[in-house]
C-alpha cells in the first residue's frame, strides 16, 4: 500500500463527518508474473522472439546471397548494374530504421511496428519470388516485381531492425540484467545461426534445382519468404506474454530540432550585438533545456569520429556484389563439395563466430600482457588497416584470374577453330583480301581443336575465302567475320561433297561461373529413331559445343568440345581476403559499438544507432557510384576502394588521436523512466556481435 492509501484509510476510519461504516475492501489479486523459461529468470516470451529473428535473418540474407546471381543471369543485367542495385537495395536497408524507429516510439510502439511492417516484409518476399518466375510476364514485368518487392524487405526489415532486439529487452525486469545481457548473446547468435545456415541453402536451391529448365531462383527466394511467415507466426504467437511498453516519444526528433533551432537562431543572431556564446548549440539555450543541449554536444562529438566510417562499409559489404562476381570466375570444385560462387558468403558469418572469442579470450589478453595499450580507437583503425589489405589480396587475386583468362582477339583480329565432321581428312586454305594466304591447315576427320586461330583483318569487318580440298573434290565459300571475335567453320559432306558453315561464338568468352552448351546446326542425314544423349560431367565454368551427326556409317554420334576451358584458379584463393576482412569487421564494428555508446549520453543511445545505420547506408552509396562512374577494370577498382580506405583510415587516426575519451561516471544518466524507454531501441547494442 503507497502513502496516498494510507491517508484515505485514516480519513475513512476516524473522520466524525461521516458514521457510515465503510466495507471492507475485496484483496486485490496478487500480480502475476509472466510464465519462465524451464523455471528460470528468463521469460518465455523470449523464446519467440528469439526464433522470430532466427527466421527473419535467415529470410534477408538468404535472399541477399543469391541476388547478384539473380541479377545477373536472371534479369540479364551486366554487372555494374547488378553490383549499382545490390548497393542500392542494401542502402535502402539502412536508411528505414530511422522510419522505423520513429513509427514505433512516436505512434505504434515497438509490438505493431514489427507487426505490421513484418506483413509488408512477406509481401515483398512474394513479389520478389514472383518476379523470379520466368513464365509469369517478360523482362520487364520481372524487373518491375523485383524492384517493387525489394523495396517493400528494404522498409520491412529496416523498419523492424531497431524494434525488435529492443522489444526483446523490454520483457526483463531490472532486477534480472544479468539475464538480459545473456539473453543479448542468444539473441545475435540467433542472428548468426540464421545468417550461416541461409548463405549455404540457399545458393544450393538456386544452383541444385531446376526450374523451367534454369537456375530456380523462385525458389531461392520463395523458401527466405517462407522463414518469413513463420518469423511473423512465431512472433505473434507470443502476443499475450509480451510486456508492450506504449510508445513515448521519439528522441530522434528532438535531437534534429535542437540541432536545427540552434543553427537558425545563430543566423538570426549574427548581425546583432550578441556576445558570442561558448558552443554552438548553445544558441538552442532559449528554447531546450540545459541537460538535452549537454547530452546533444556528448552526441556530435561521437558523430564526428563518425564521418570517415562509411567508407569501411563501402568494402565489407562488396562480399555479396563484387566477390561473388569475382567467384564466379573461378573453380569452385575442391575435390570433395562443388562450391557455388554465392555460397563462399557463408564464410562471413562462420568466421565472426570463430574470431569473436578468438579475439575477445586470446588476441587481446596476449597484447594486454604485452603492456600495448591497445584502446577501442586503435582497433577500429587496425580494422581498417585488414580491410585494405583484404581488398589488396582481392586486387591480386583478380589479376592473377585474368591471367589465366583465354586470351582475347584485340583491334581488327578475330580468333577462328574449324571442325571437320567429315570422313576423311580436309584441306583448309583461308584468304583474305588481295588473296592474302592467312591460313593453310591439313584438318584431320574429327580431330578435337586444341586452339584457335588468330586472324589479322584489313579492317573492321572483312570477307574471308575458303578453299576446301576434300579427296579430288574442291569447294570455295566465303564467309563475313567482324574484329574482337570468335568463329568456329564446320566442315561436313553431303554424299561426296565438302561444304561448310561458319558460326559466330559467344561474344563474352568467360561464362561468370555457368557451364554453356551450344548446339550449331548441322545438315545430316534425318532418320526416325530415339537417341539417348549422355553429356558426361560438365566442368565449373567451362563453354562447350555440341555437335550431333549421322553422317559415317555407325549412325548418330555426338561430339563434344571444351572450347572454353574450366576455371583454373580455385575458389579456395578468396579464403585470405575473407579472413581478412572478417577480422577487420570483428575489431572495427564490435568495438565501435562498445565505444560510441560507452561514450555517449543514455538518452541518446537512439539516435547513435541511427548514425551508425546511416553509415552502413552511405557506405554502400559509395559503391553504388563509383561502380557506375568509374569506369575501372575490376583489379583498379579494388586497388582504388583500398588506397581510399588507407587515406581515410589515416585521417580517422588523426582525429583520433586528437579525441579526449569521457569517463563512464561523467555521463549523465537520467534517472526518469522517459529517458530510459528513450534508449529501448539500443538495448541490442549492449552485446559483441556485428550483425544488424
Amino acid at each position: 500500500m503507497n502513502p496516498f492509501q494510507k491517508n484515505e484509510s485514516k480519513q475513512t476510519l476516524f473522520s466524525p463527518v461521516s458514521t457510515e461504516e465503510v466495507p471492507p475492501r475485496a484483496p486485490s489479486p496478487p500480480k502475476q508474473s509472466p510464465p519462465k523459461i524451464c523455471g528460470s529468470s528468463y521469460p518465455l516470451s523470449i523464446a519467440f522472439i528469439v526464433v522470430n529473428e532466427f527466421c527473419e535473418r535467415f529470410s534477408y540474407y538468404g535472399m541477399k546471397a543469391v541476388l547478384t546471381l539473380y541479377f545477373l543471369y536472371f534479369l540479364h543485367w551486366n554487372e555494374d548494374t547488378s553490383t549499382s542495385v545490390y548497393h542500392a537495395f542494401n542502402s535502402l536497408c539502412y536508411f528505414t530504421p530511422i522510419l522505423g524507429a520513429a513509427i514505433a516510439d512516436s505512434w505504434l510502439g515497438k509490438f505493431k511496428t514489427i507487426i505490421y511492417l513484418s506483413l509488408v516484409y512477406v509481401l515483398g518476399h512474394v513479389l520478389k519470388s514472383l518476379g523470379a518466375i520466368p513464365v509469369l510476364g517478360g523482362k520487364m514485368a520481372h524487373t518491375i516485381l523485383s524492384l517493387i518487392g525489394l523495396s517493400l524487405i528494404a522498409l520491412g526489415t529496416g523498419g523492424i531492425k531497431p524494434c525488435v532486439a529492443a522489444f526483446g529487452g523490454d520483457q526483463f525486469e531490472e532486477k534480472h540484467a544479468e539475464e538480459r545481457t545473456r539473453y543479448f548473446s542468444v539473441f545475435y547468435l540467433s542472428i548468426n545461426a540464421g545468417s550461416l545456415i541461409s548463405t549455404f541453402i540457399t545458393p544450393m536451391l538456386r544452383g541444385d534445382v531446376q526450374c523451367f529448365g534454369e537456375d530456380c531462383y523462385a525458389l531461392a527466394f520463395g523458401v527466405p519468404g517462407l522463414l518469413m511467415v513463420i518469423a511473423l507466426v512465431v512472433f505473434a504467437m507470443g502476443s499475450k506474454m509480451y510486456k508492450k511498453p506504449p510508445p513515448e516519444g521519439n528522441i530522434v526528433v528532438q535531437v534534429i530540432k535542437c540541432i536545427g533551432f540552434a543553427i537558425s537562431n545563430r543566423f538570426k543572431n549574427r548581425s546583432r550585438n550578441i556576445p558570442r556564446r561558448q558552443h554552438w548549440l548553445d544558441w538552442a539555450a532559449e528554447k531546450y533545456p540545459t541537460q538535452l543541449i549537454m547530452d546533444v554536444k556528448a552526441l556530435t562529438r561521437i558523430l564526428f569520429l563518425y564521418t570517415p566510417l562509411p567508407m569501411f562499409w563501402a568494402l565489407l559489404d562488396q562480399q555479396g556484389s563484387r566477390w561473388t562476381l569475382q567467384a564466379t570466375k573461378m573453380d569452385g570444385d575442391l575435390g570433395f563439395f562443388v562450391l557455388q560462387p554465392d555460397q563462399m558468403q557463408v564464410l562471413n558469418p562462420f568466421l565472426v563466430l570463430v574470431f569473436i572469442p578468438l579475439f575477445d579470450l586470446v588476441i587481446y589478453r596476449l597484447i594486454a600482457k604485452c603492456g600495448i595499450n591497445f584502446s577501442s580507437l586503435r582497433k577500429m583503425a587496425v580494422g581498417m588497416i585488414l580491410a585494405c589489405l583484404a581488398f589488396a589480396v582481392a586486387a591480386i587475386v583478380e589479376i592473377k584470374i585474368n591471367a589465366m583468362a583465354p586470351p582475347q582477339p584485340g583491334s581488327q583480329e578475330v580468333f577462328l577453330q574449324v571442325l571437320n565432321l567429315a570422313d576423311d581428312e580436309v584441306q583448309v586454305s583461308v584468304l583474305g583480301n588481295g588473296n592474302t594466304s592467312l591460313l593453310a591447315e591439313s584438318i584431320k576427320s574429327f580431330q578435337k581443336p586444341t586452339h584457335y586461330f588468330k586472324l589479322h583483318l584489313n579492317s573492321k569487318s572483312q570477307d574471308f575465302h575458303f578453299h576446301l580440298k576434300y579427296h579430288n573434290q574442291s569447294a570455295h565459300a566465303e564467309h563475313s567475320v567482324v574484329e574482337n571475335n570468335w568463329y568456329t567453320v564446320i566442315l561436313h559432306e553431303d554424299g561426296k561433297n565438302i561444304s561448310s558453315m561458319m558460326v559466330q561464338d559467344a561474344e563474352n568468352r568467360t561464362t561468370n561461373g555457368m557451364t554453356a552448351v551450344r548446339y550449331p546446326a548441322v545438315p545430316c542425314k534425318t532418320e526416325d529413331k530415339d537417341f539417348s544423349l549422355n553429356l558426361g560431367l560438365l566442368d565449373f565454368g567451362a563453354s562447350y559445343l555440341l555437335v550431333i551427326t549421322n553422317v559415317t556409317d555407325k549412325g548418330l554420334q555426338a561430339w563434344k568440345i571444351e572450347n572454353i576451358l574450366t576455371n583454373p584458379m580455385s575458389i579456395a584463393w578468396q579464403l585470405p581476403q575473407y579472413a581478412l576482412v572478417t577480422a577487420a569487421e570483428v575489431m572495427f564494428s564490435v568495438t565501435g559499438l562498445e565505444f560510441s555508446y560507452s561514450q555517449a549520453p543514455s538518452s541518446m543511445k537512439s539516435v547513435l544507432q541511427a548514425a551508425w545505420l546511416l553509415t552502413v547506408a552511405f557506405g554502400n552509396i559509395i559503391v553504388l557510384i563509383v561502380a557506375q562512374f568509374s569506369g575501372l577494370v575490376q583489379w583498379a577498382e579494388f586497388t582504388l576502394f583500398s588506397c581510399l580506405l588507407l587515406l581515410v583510415c589515416l585521417i580517422f587516426s588523426i582525429m583520433s588521436y586528437y579525441y579526449v575519451p569521457v569517463n563512464s561516471a561523467e555521463i549523465h544518466v537520467p534517472a526518469n523512466k522517459h529517458h530510459l524507454h528513450m534508449q529501448g531501441n539500443m538495448v541490442n547494442l549492449e552485446t559483441k556481435n556485428t550483425k544488424l
